[in-house]
């Protein structure tokens, strides 16, 4: 951290306090901490930084904690949750007098069968005091894979591949030479299939091909059906023709599926236990290990392509002025294709992958 004013200012994202270690230490029965806990959480779950917001969650959680001091006086858990809600409200600027949010109502016996279990989030954050971790995975331009784990390879696939196969999801992707006589592929078509969840939806396939992006699943239909937690699917058409977000709310996750130029690209943010929710027979999935040794190409473009490099870069570096594998990839596909739209797909892949990924410190690849 940086010494600031006789205080260490940490690197942390102000509103995060580290609830793990606490929720690791034994509570004593009578101690209702983790209660606090988890109604700070859900307060600040989907805010994006600090505020009057944030002030009144941590001064919320203080109330919490004054209320429950007596039958926790001694227990660990709520000591370290005390020094870290005054931590967080230096940090933040947040003074002790001001609003406080009602406390949520608690009805008699309610458990975890009375949540709605469609949402997954919420249900996460019920059973483990704390809100569920999510992976971010891409694939664009020639294609370009970035895995769950950071990776990022340039692919030859030809035909259809899976990019997710797992207990909930099903994702294929059929690629095409970009261009005659060209090594290079692109994807030409994307089947997505959620599997049917007995209290949430019934089974739905959404199928993308180029110059036919529907706003819809393939039955027509736009959510998940008549089950009680159809609405936690949804489909909804950000650009017409261009640019599709599909939230599963009751796995966590969201998919985004573009066209730019001659090609399909597609994004998701899945939460981690979705995403290994798979068996060792479902051990190829590009998503997962990314194209196998033998599918791997260069960024380097080779011989002669159908633009000069430079030219490619210039057009590029305006659509992407960190010279990341963001970059390295709109180049190649400039490059070896002659298409400018590459540079559109690059940039969408990198702007999905902003709103996506959990960690933006994450956000760029160097290699």
């Amino acid at each position: 951290g940086v010494e600031v004013g006789g205080r260490i200012d940490r690197p942390s994202p102000p509103h995060t306090l580290s609830l793990g270690s606490i929720l690791l230490l034994p509570v004593s029965s009578q101690c209702k901490i983790l209660r606090c806990n988890s109604e700070y959480v859900a307060a600040t779950l989907h805010l994006r930084g600090p505020g009057a917001a944030l002030c009144t969650a941590l001064r919320s959680y203080s109330l919490c904690t004054r209320r429950t001091a007596r039958t926790c006086r001694g227990d660990l858990a709520f000591h370290s949750a005390v020094h870290g809600i005054e931590d967080l409200m230096i940090q933040n600027n947040c003074s002790k007098q001001g609003p406080t949010a009602p406390p949520r109502p608690r009805p008699p016996n309610r458990g975890f069968e009375a949540l709605d279990v469609c949402d997954y989030e919420r249900s996460f954050l019920y059973k483990h005091g704390r809100p569920p971790g999510f992976q971010h995975c891409a694939a664009f331009g020639d294609p370009h894979i970035r895995t769950f784990h950071h990776d990022f390879h340039t692919c030859r696939v030809e035909g259809s591949w899976p990019l997710l196969d797992n207990e909930y999801l099903f994702v294929q992707a059929t690629s095409s030479p970009v261009a005659k006589g060209s090594n290079a592929t692109v994807t030409s078509k994307l089947t997505i299939i959620f599997k049917n969840m007995k209290e949430c939806i019934d089974q739905k396939v959404y199928q993308a091909e180029l110059d036919n992006l529907p706003a819809a699943f393939q039955d027509g239909s736009i959510d998940g059906g008549a089950r009680p937690g159809g609405t936690s699917l949804a489909i909804e058409e950000r650009s017409p023709g261009r640019h599709v977000e599909i939230r599963a709310g009751y796995i966590g996750t969201t998919i985004a599926v573009r066209q730019a130029g001659r090609q399909l690209s597609f994004s998701i943010r899945a939460a981690e236990e979705v995403a290994r929710a798979f068996t060792e027979e479902q051990d190829l999935q590009l998503c997962v290990a990314g194209c196998p040794r033998g599918q791997r190409m260069s960024r380097r473009p080779r011989g002669r392509g159908r633009v000069p490099t430079e030219t490619a870069r210039a057009l590029c570096r305006e659509m992407l002025p960190v010279e990341d594998v963001y970059f390295q990839s709109c180049v190649f596909d400039v490059v070896t294709s002659g298409d400018a739209n590459f540079t559109v797909a690059a940039r969408g892949a990198l702007e999905d992958a902003r709103l996506f990924l959990p960690d933006v410190e994450k956000l760029h690849i160097f290699q």
